[in-house]
């Protein structure tokens, strides 16, 4: 894993750093700022013991995603233009050199970019708007607000502070109904335990419901769920809750998620969150991962909402992660008289926090009869 980090960097040191008209204490120097950078996830494993948690002072760990990113931009573009300049000598049948202009405006372009990343990863997501048309529904229940969290991550990068602005964002969307659908932190309840604290103070007159993402798996799932639980939020693991209004019924469904297995625990099963449902009433599927909405289409629930892909946070680099998730990476699809909704989450991993193009957000249905 580190090989892969250390390439892109050497990458930029012999191709773009070296070739500049610096002295060899600043290369030298410099050279050694952008190992440390690639190194990001290393050094988080010493921090935490894992690669997925650095537990670092919030400053650093942003400073570490600038550099990491800014390194990987950069190797891009200096690859482009070694490319650009091995076609041209190709073509001319002459040596080209990349003039040091050339360099110094690819090095400003990704420190840059890395910057407007980084601050679009970890600013506090707006709300976004989105009206869904669900057969069947009731007139009672049209125009009901369903208000939509995911991938909160938890972190140094996301703590307390930042937990509590989101909540309170999301208190004062005046929703029906508030659902998580998965990754809440990263790191072992004892040491989340203050950053979720606010997710308490979270409310709404149906009730607050969620489901686990992969990465409560990683970090001690049963006691991740029974904390969650005290907290007041209902976990759906295969299975579902009826809303009422008068004699007519919504239902909120949840399965576990599609790591579960590899964990020792209980996989998603769809005909156990099902049965029992009221004849007729919509469905609301809360599911992790967007990987299996066709087979929930296939089983007629009108709208299934997910995360997980983060809406892919780099336009370009989206369409790779909806290729790993069926097709499913961002926004809205239309499966049958089924809609997904893919959200680009609401936090982000710490150890990539970056987003151009897939801003976060908070999401809020409004629900209309059809």
């Amino acid at each position: 894993m580190r090989l892969i980090f250390v390439l892109p960097c050497l990458l930029v040191v012999l191709n773009w750093l070296w070739p500049l008209p610096l002295s060899p204490v600043t290369k030298i120097l410099a050279t050694g700022f952008l190992f440390i950078g690639s190194q990001y996830h290393y050094w988080a494993r010493l921090s935490s013991g894992s690669p997925l948690l650095p537990e670092f002072p919030r400053p650093l760990i942003i400073l570490f995603n600038w550099a990491f990113s800014a390194i990987a931009f950069l190797a891009l573009f200096q690859l482009a233009l070694d490319l650009g300049a091995l076609l041209v000598a190709v073509v001319q049948w002459r040596w080209v050199s990349i003039p040091v202009v050339a360099r110094v405006i690819i090095g400003v372009c990704s420190a840059l970019l890395a910057a407007i990343g980084v601050a679009n990863a970890i600013k506090l997501p707006t709300i976004r708007e989105v009206t869904v048309t669900i057969p069947n529904l009731s007139a009672s229940f049209d125009g009901y607000r369903v208000l939509q969290l995911t991938d909160l991550h938890l972190t140094r990068l996301f703590p307390e502070a930042w937990a509590r602005s989101v909540v309170t964002r999301a208190n004062a969307a005046d929703a029906d109904l508030i659902v998580v659908t998965g990754d809440f932190i990263d790191g072992s309840v004892d040491m989340r335990r203050r950053d979720i604290a606010p997710l308490k103070e979270l409310h709404a007159p149906d009730g607050v419901f969620a489901v686990p993402g992969n990465h409560e798996y990683y970090f001690d799932y049963e006691s991740w769920i029974e904390h969650l639980e005290s907290l007041g939020i209902t976990m759906l693991l295969n299975t579902h809750n009826v809303l009422t209004r008068g004699s007519d019924h919504l239902v909120v469904a949840g399965v576990t998620d599609l790591s579960a297995a590899r964990h020792g625990q209980v996989g998603p099963d769809l005909g156990a969150a099902l049965a029992g449902i009221p004849a007729s009433a919509p469905v609301i599927l809360l599911d992790h991962q967007p990987r299996n909405a066709r087979t929930a289409a296939e089983r007629s629930v009108a709208l299934q909402l997910s995360g997980h892909t983060h809406g892919g946070m780099i336009l370009g680099l989206d369409r790779l992660v909806a290729r790993g998730n069926e097709g499913f990476v961002s926004g809205r699809y239309d499966l049958g008289n089924m809609t997904l909704y893919v959200s680009n989450g609401t936090g982000l991993w710490p150890g990539f926090a970056l987003r151009l193009g897939k801003p976060s957000e908070i999401t809020r249905f409004h629900l209309r009869a059809g």
